[in-house]
């Protein structure tokens, strides 16, 4: 489909020969003057460009381009003009023109221009898109919840944000915190900078050394290339490590130093490089007491509390589960043709008595199926899994404390799925790295699975 372009020139001979010399390429509308071009752009939005005059009878054309930058601000410009000067040029682009051509026009110059013109245009329009996408997937309003501990969760990322400060985000599994790091990212000034996530516990020690710094040709067995680390990736934007707890005590060190002096050393190199960024990381254990068990540098620790948000569990939240629910269910049925309209009081009942072991993460998974598994309308009683009902008498130990429920829960889990990992994980809504990590701690503690 060919783009739409408006000329505006009150010289028809000009006009209609600028037509011609860009009617293979693309459809055109001539105007003689401003008020035709008005016209002509509110009855046809998808005009891409206006190519205009400057000195016409009536409204000139920086005039006019002010007039059409004030309601069409995405609209590309183009002026024209035999009495092209420095100042008028000037003037014309602080008003928002995109480029500036005098007459007589040079009709390969003209194209080419154009062209230019629309693919700038094109790339603006494609990256406003992303950043809406990033607002609407990661941004603040997309974090549900109106408890008091998410009321304070929301209070620290705005005070956190505007900042250069080092963030530690901490809390249980699937409660959201790489949302946290997205969300302080887009409300921070680096926000136009890239945001460049490491998942620290996917990886062993020598390759993560790789990825978080980065390694030159023949560094090691199998470094055929040189390699850009994720730290010279995240300059003058945010780098979030998720899991921080998993690192290494050698990777400590090298964190320690990054951190302190915004240097390091790709892997195989002697030379020291600079990078301008923001850390921000997350765990979802006590750091503090991995400090004091000796599992991690004190010193490092320092570095990544400056600031800290604690991120609730969905048991100590439970008046947002009826929120995020909703949230849920919107967003599913959305994208399964909106057959589902709500959710009843006694199925939404069931949902706010379970314990939610894999927190906001579980939530999800468990709309998502309820939505693409029921029939349409409200959401019932019989469309909430079997598994999520009578928790709290079925296998939850009264007066338990929150480890012994979440233990508990994913004991059960684990039985109900027959002993298959995998689909315990799945049941649970918790990732099978997480499952393995508390099945471990748990037979460490002796327990029989």
């Amino acid at each position: 489909m060919k783009t739409t372009i408006l000329i505006v020139d009150d010289y028809k001979d000009t006009r209609e020969l600028m037509g011609r010399a860009l009617g293979d390429d693309y459809n055109t509308i001539l105007a003689p003057d401003a008020e035709s071009a008005m016209k002509a752009l509110a009855a046809d939005p998808s005009i891409a460009l206006m190519l205009s005059d400057v000195r016409m009878p009536g409204i000139d054309g920086v005039t006019l381009l002010k007039t059409v930058k004030a309601t069409y601000p995405e609209l590309a410009v183009i002026l024209l003009t035999a009495y092209g000067t420095v100042d008028l040029a000037v003037e014309a682009m602080k008003e928002g023109a995109d480029d500036f051509l005098t007459k007589p026009v040079d009709l390969d110059q003209l194209e080419l221009r154009v062209k230019k013109v629309l693919e700038t245009r094109r790339l603006k329009t494609e990256v406003a898109d992303l950043h809406r996408q990033l607002d609407e997937k990661y941004g603040l309003e997309n974090i549900v919840g109106e408890s008091p501990a998410m009321k304070n969760v929301f209070r620290r990322i705005r005070q956190a944000a505007p900042s250069d400060a080092t963030v530690l985000i901490s809390g249980p599994s699937g409660t959201g915190k790489e949302l946290v790091a997205h969300a302080i990212h887009r409300l921070s000034n680096r926000a136009k900078g890239p945001f460049v996530a490491v998942e620290c516990a996917a990886l062993p020690e020598t390759l993560l050394a790789s990825e978080l710094f980065g390694h030159e040709k023949g560094a090691f067995s199998g470094a055929v290339a040189r390699r850009i680390g994720r730290f010279e990736a995240a300059d003058g934007g945010t780098i979030f490590l998720d899991e921080i707890s998993e690192i290494s005590p050698a990777i400590q060190i090298l964190l320690l130093r990054v951190l302190e002096s915004r240097t390091f050393q790709r892997v195989g190199s002697s030379e020291t490089l600079k990078t301008d960024f923001r850390l921000v990381a997350a765990t979802n254990r006590d750091l503090s007491k991995y400090v004091a068990e000796g599992k991690f540098r004190e010193d490092l620790f320092y570095r990544l509390n400056v600031v800290d948000i604690r991120l609730p569990s969905l048991r100590e939240r439970p008046g947002d589960v009826a929120l995020l629910a909703t949230r849920f269910i919107r967003e599913f049925s959305a994208a399964n043709g909106g057959r589902v309209t709500g959710i009843t009081p006694a199925a939404l009942k069931l949902l706010e008595e379970y314990p939610w072991p894999g927190n906001v993460r579980e939530l999800r998974n468990t709309m998502e199926k309820m939505v693409v598994f029921s029939s349409g309308g409200e959401l019932d009683v019989d469309d909430v899994p079997e598994e999520k009902r009578g928790t709290r008498t079925s296998f939850i130990p009264a007066g338990g404390t929150l480890g012994e429920t979440e233990k508990a829960r994913i004991l059960a889990g684990l039985r109900e799925a027959g002993g298959n990992r995998s689909r315990a994980a799945q049941i649970l809504g918790i990732s099978r790295r997480t499952l393995y990590r508390k099945l471990d701690e748990y037979l460490k503690e002796g327990t029989q699975l």
